[in-house]
Parts: C-alpha cells; sequence; structure tokens
C-alpha cells in the first residue's frame, strides 16, 4: 500500500489516493469517518474543530462497498473554504491580499519561502500545516480496517502533556492557554495479535522500527519516537533488559516485552508498543521574536488560528500512520491482490 495526498489547510479540500489495496475487501466507510472524528478531538484544541465535522468521500476505487484493486480516491472537503474563497482561488486575480511576512520559530515558514522562494509565507504554511493529516488518517483508518479483519487492532493513549500526567493535564493546558503558550507531550501506540516476521533484518531500509520512526516523525510537531522501552535501554545491563525466551502450550513466549514487540526489525509476536514526543505548537498568542523577510527587521512572529495541545490528536494519526506501515508489511507477507488470496496465506 502507499499514498499521497494533496490540498492546503484553507483550500477546497484534502484528497489522498491510495493505491495497491487488496481487492475484495469491504471498506467501511462509518470506520474511517469515525477515526477522522478522533481526530479532532481532545482538550486544548482550538476554534477550527467548531468549523469542521470531517467527513470522506469516496470518489473512486470502491464498488458496492467493496474494493476494487484500482486506487482508491477518498476526499474531505474543508468547509471553512467558504471564507477563504478569493484568498485561496486557484485563477490569477488583480486583488491584492495582505502577505504573511513574519516566520514563526519552530514552523516551516522560513526554511520553505526560502527553499521555494515565495514572498508571502502562507505559500507554504497551508501545505505544512497538520491540517493535512486529517487525509493520512482517512488512508491508516482503511488500513486499520483490513488489519481488523485478522484481528490485528491498534490503540492509542495520553502519557503526558507539558510533563503533567493525569488530572493534572487539564490543569497544565488551562494554565499554558491563560500564558498564551502552548505545549507537546508524550503519547503510546499499541497493536495487538501481529504475527511473527513482518519487516526484515535483511536490508536498512526493510527494518520495520526503522519504518515506523519515520512514519511517526514525518507527524508535524513529533520530535522523537520510542520503541517499547528504547529510552531505559540505554542505562539498563542486558541481563536486566533483554525479553527471556519460553516455550508453552506450542508456542514461543515472553515475560517481559522491552523490545516493544520488535527484534532485528521484525514483530517477534509480542504487542507492539511505540511511544512518541509531541513538541508544543509553534503558533502562539504569545509570540517569539521573528525576522520579517522583507524588510528584516526584527518583528513579532505571526500568529495563526491555533491549538493550546493537540497531543490526543496527533497520537490518532500516529496509530493511523503505523497501521498504513502494517498494512503494507503485512502484504508483503501474505499477499496484495485479493482479499480471499492474503486470507488463504494467512490461514496455512
Amino acid at each position: 500500500m502507499r499514498f499521497l495526498t494533496a490540498g492546503e489547510s484553507h483550500g477546497k479540500c484534502l484528497t489522498v489516493i491510495i493505491d495497491d489495496v487488496p481487492a475484495n475487501f469491504e471498506a467501511d466507510i462509518d470506520f474511517i469517518n469515525d477515526e477522522l472524528a478522533k481526530r479532532q478531538q481532545g482538550y486544548g484544541r482550538g476554534g477550527r474543530m467548531l468549523i469542521e465535522t470531517d467527513k470522506v468521500e469516496v470518489k473512486s476505487g470502491i464498488r458496492f462497498g467493496k474494493t476494487l484493486g484500482s486506487p482508491i480516491c477518498l476526499e474531505i472537503k474543508n468547509k471553512d473554504f467558504e471564507n477563504w474563497t478569493e484568498r485561496m482561488s486557484s485563477s490569477p486575480t488583480d486583488k491584492e491580499f495582505e502577505k504573511i511576512l513574519v516566520p514563526r520559530p519552530g514552523h516551516a515558514d522560513l526554511a520553505g519561502a526560502i527553499k521555494y522562494n515565495q514572498q508571502d509565507i502562507r505559500n507554504i504554511l497551508e501545505r505544512s500545516s497538520a491540517r493535512e493529516t486529517a487525509a493520512r488518517v482517512a488512508a491508516g483508518a482503511l488500513a486499520q480496517n483490513f488489519l481488523s479483519k485478522f484481528n490485528i487492532t491498534g490503540s492509542t493513549k495520553v502519557l503526558s502533556v507539558g510533563g503533567a500526567v493525569g488530572d493534572d493535564i487539564k490543569d497544565k493546558i488551562d494554565s499554558a492557554k491563560e500564558k498564551g503558550t502552548t505545549l507537546g507531550g508524550v503519547f503510546e501506540i499499541r497493536f495487538k495479535n501481529l504475527p511473527v516476521g513482518l519487516g526484515s533484518h535483511t536490508q536498512w531500509d526493510r527494518r520495520l522500527d526503522g519504518i515506523i520512526a519515520q512514519a511517526v516523525m514525518s507527524i508535524p510537531a513529533v520530535k522523537a519516537v520510542e520503541i517499547g522501552e528504547g529510552i531505559k535501554a540505554s542505562e539498563a545491563y542486558g541481563l536486566d533488559f533483554h525479553d527471556e525466551i519460553f516455550y508453552e502450550n506450542d508456542k514461543y513466549t515472553r515475560k517481559t516485552n522491552n523490545a516493544g514487540g520488535l527484534e532485528g526489525g521484525m514483530t517477534n509476536g509480542e504487542e507492539l508498543v511505540v511511544r512518541g514526543y509531541m513538541k508544543p505548537i509553534p503558533t502562539m498568542k504569545t509570540p517569539l521574536k521573528s525576522v520579517n523577510i522583507e524588510t528584516k527587521k526584527e518583528h513579532d512572529a505571526h500568529f495563526e488560528r491555533s491549538d493550546v495541545s493537540a497531543v490526543e490528536a496527533c497520537s490518532i494519526v500516529a496509530l493511523n500512520m503505523i497501521a498504513i506501515v502494517l498494512f503494507s508489511e503485512f502484504q508483503k507477507r501474505y499477499g496484495s491482490d485479493n482479499f480471499e488470496q492474503i486470507k488463504a496465506n494467512y490461514e496455512k
């Protein structure tokens, strides 16, 4: 499975084209929409979530509820586009609009404007916005939908926000909102019932831990990824860290899972455990210092409508990105043409 997304934050829509999806499996569109709804939830989200209610419209690749084996195109309309019709028009215009000239520290604004030779930072921020991840969630939900046919399921959990845990998280977010600042945090993704041997040790780019890390790190604001007890591993004795192997009831078992379900770049039959570390969102009501790209003079950073914290939403994106990776590796192991072939290979 591979996919490409298109669309801007305030454009007409987001689109995702998903290729190499096996034929003949029942796609649950309601499940996709449920995942999109989850992405919009979480304490600390901004005003955009009150405007948009994300739902997909199937444009191709599914007939009578089943996949055809051809590319699937899903569209998510941006309801807010009606307020941006002129400013985000794809047609030439003589009308002038105010440019965004002051980049936000921590955002793609400055590097993107330099790389793509843009004199209006809006041409960068519209695509680099985390709004794009809604299209990824749609693709990932389709992958989750497929994996669930084999009893492979994923879950998410927010571990901390701004260092606060449990009931203290809301208070921490409220405090940040009062200060006009933002918070990051830590989330955990788990997948159960994965077969042994997804991924491979044979080449660097086939190791599943590396592929998963890249997928999660590609999410805006994620700055670190941990698999299992990876951080603690750097300080532990080997005798205390590695998961001993036993054989009980005709199968290999472990009493610990410090490896997080991956050894040698492959699933080992234990639960997959991945943690993501999200930085504070760069858009803040209390701005940091920056520079006007036209005048080169000091200026407060630009403020665009923003969340105070989006760790919960980020965890949903990560869950679905990992589902895409697992689905792709599942296909490599069991087939990719049609559901019946894959099921037969899996049950051998």
